[in-house]
């Protein structure tokens, strides 16, 4: 070989060396440059947070509306040809969706949404008329004239009505029960003499009472209604004891803080029972929603952290409880003999449940889209790719939320189950080349629980997201905001069952004053064993048994609480 030979191969060889340097100076910089962002981003979090400002937005949106979709779409324009793909995409989503709902039903029938409910609201003329439920005090104003001169000097031939919602201080009243005592009178003399012949010393003659009314709290100050009124303030409307002892104040009752949870104390233990039973009934659930938030108990020095757990039965039963810490005995004492479907985010706490297959992991696709979100500050193409898919999920979803089982598993293999395959398919891709440490690695993570993920295609009972426990975790995290932390740990107790009640009765659409106030009326005297027939799931069927409808009649202090007056029972 000439020297020339070698000299040309050995130019080959550094230039293919050459070459690789510089792919590995490109990816070097690549990365530098995504760290870079990635840093910068963190910094501008850390100075906003600082300042004590909001960082972001809470609502995880992705083209919510047409401006934002608009906007997203000549951004693809400028960025390449990935979003305009996205919206034929969709376009052919919608087709496919059209084509499958529109087809033959089931054998199991399937319910459709009204067709107004898509029409856009017509707007209202005038103004609104007001519930017919509220009292009406009627006043006539007469004119001076007729003042004046006199009704029998004038024709009526009209009149005009319009009417203003006015406020009345709080309603209280006092009950003031009187059981007059009676002795039998004109009783036969034999009976009398042979009484005393009996007897050394007569006797008194027997007395005759009525015996004394019942309560919820034996011998207490409050009747049935005044108690709702005081669980629906705290745990309904966020308002703790202390602003209660004012509000009670201002309606000329003093009444102290203590004694309001005094009174919750006894009350705790009297709906135990049935929110004990509440929660048997929901571990018959083909599945369970299940999500955790922090709070704050009082100690001598420094405020405990501990948590709230909420188990939803979605149609039943929205339960409440509370555990010094978030571990896996806490997962054990709630979730204590269930078998079936767990819905819940990833955490770590509930792994040891599932070992055995009686209870089965159904993630949550929220949680997921949740992580990519957070990657769109740095990954903004990867990131809005992934939120493109998981967003045909959750519109396939939302046409299939009023059809039957057997109509979601159908939709489900032949649209969603493609959109699903995809995913993994791509989220694969990229954990290779994704750095570790960024929130592009943490949403690849979390991905990575594929059979979770999927576990909703196999069954058309299961949701596609846990959103359902996080909304009934609002309620707690908005009354934390109020009353900061709890007293006790009896105090979180109480605070979970009736919370636990209050939420059921917002799922099944009842009014929790007249519910709590009626339970409280029905409670003690109720059967143990039928105690379920009182949860908020069954409480309309109860109120038309002939049973329920005597007991509440009969009640003294409900019908003050209504309005009646009755002088004499």
């Amino acid at each position: 070989m000439s020297e020339i030979e070698l000299l040309r191969s050995e130019l080959e060889s550094k230039e293919g060396e050459l070459l690789a340097l510089r792919e590995a100076l490109s990816k070097a910089s690549s990365d530098r440059e995504q760290y870079r962002a990635l840093y910068m981003q963190l910094l501008e979090r850390c100075r906003l947070l600082e300042k004590g400002i909001v960082v972001g937005k809470k609502a995880e949106r992705f083209q919510g509306d047409e401006e934002a979709q608009l906007s997203m779409r000549l951004l693809g324009m400028l960025l390449g040809p990935d979003e305009a793909e996205a919206s034929a995409d969709e376009d052919n989503l919608d087709d496919a969706l059209a084509e499958e709902l529109d087809g033959d039903e089931d054998d199991e029938a399937s319910t459709t949404r009204p067709t107004d409910a898509c029409e856009p609201r017509r707007r209202r003329r005038g103004r609104r008329k007001l519930p017919e439920a509220l009292p009406r005090v009627e006043v006539e104003v007469l004119p001076p004239e007729v003042l004046l001169e006199g009704l029998e000097n004038f024709e009526r031939i009209g009149e005009v009505v319009s009417e203003t919602v006015e406020r009345r201080p709080g309603a209280m009243v006092v009950a003031r029960i009187v059981r007059p005592k009676f002795v039998r009178k004109n009783a036969p003399a034999s009976e009398s003499i042979e009484t005393q012949l009996a007897d050394e010393t007569p006797e008194t003659p027997p007395v005759v009472i009525a015996p004394p009314p019942d309560k919820p709290i034996e011998r207490g100050l409050a009747g049935p209604g005044l108690l709702a009124h005081t669980i629906v303030l705290r745990w309904g409307d966020h308002n703790p004891a202390n602003r209660q002892e004012a509000i009670h104040a201002r309606e000329g009752l003093p009444l102290s803080r203590q004694t309001i949870c005094s009174w919750h104390q006894q009350l705790a233990d009297l709906v135990e029972p049935l929110v004990d039973a509440m929660m048997a009934d929901a571990f018959l659930s083909p599945y369970v929603c299940v999500d955790a938030t922090g709070v704050l108990v009082q100690a001598p020095e420094q405020c405990q952290r501990a948590h709230f757990w909420v188990l939803v039965a979605p149609g039943r039963h929205v339960l409440y409880r509370f555990s010094p810490r978030h571990d896996s005995e806490a997962v054990d004492r709630l979730l204590a003999g269930y078998k079936g479907y767990l819905v819940s985010d990833a955490a770590t706490v509930y792994d040891h449940l599932f070992r055995d297959g009686a209870v089965v992991e159904v993630a949550c696709w929220a949680h997921c889209r949740r992580y990519f979100f957070k990657a769109l500050g740095t990954e903004p193409e990867l990131a809005r790719h992934a939120l493109g898919l998981i967003r045909k999920l959750f519109k396939v979803e939302e046409k299939l939320a009023d059809e039957s089982r057997k109509r979601r598993e159908s939709v489900r293999r032949k649209l969603s189950a493609p959109i699903v395959d995809e995913f993994f398919a791509w989220c694969a891709q990229q954990a290779e080349v994704a750095l570790d440490g960024s929130p592009l690695a943490a949403a690849l993570t979390y991905a990575t629980n594929k059979a979770a993920l999927r576990r909703f295609l196999d069954d058309g009972r299961l949701p596609l997201h846990n959103n359902i426990s996080e909304r009934a975790l609002r309620r707690e995290a908005v009354g934390r905001k109020n009353w900061l932390f709890v007293g006790s740990d009896d105090g979180a107790r109480a605070n979970t069952l009736f919370v636990s009640l209050l939420a059921s009765c917002q799922m099944h659409g009842i009014e929790p004053l007249g519910y709590l106030r009626d339970l409280l009326c029905l409670l003690p005297s109720w059967p143990r064993p039928r105690v379920l027939e009182l949860a908020p799931a069954s409480w309309q069927e109860t109120l038309k048994q002939p049973e329920a409808q005597q007991l509440l009649a009969a009640n003294l202090f409900r019908r003050i609480a209504l309005g009646e007056h009755p002088t004499a029972m």
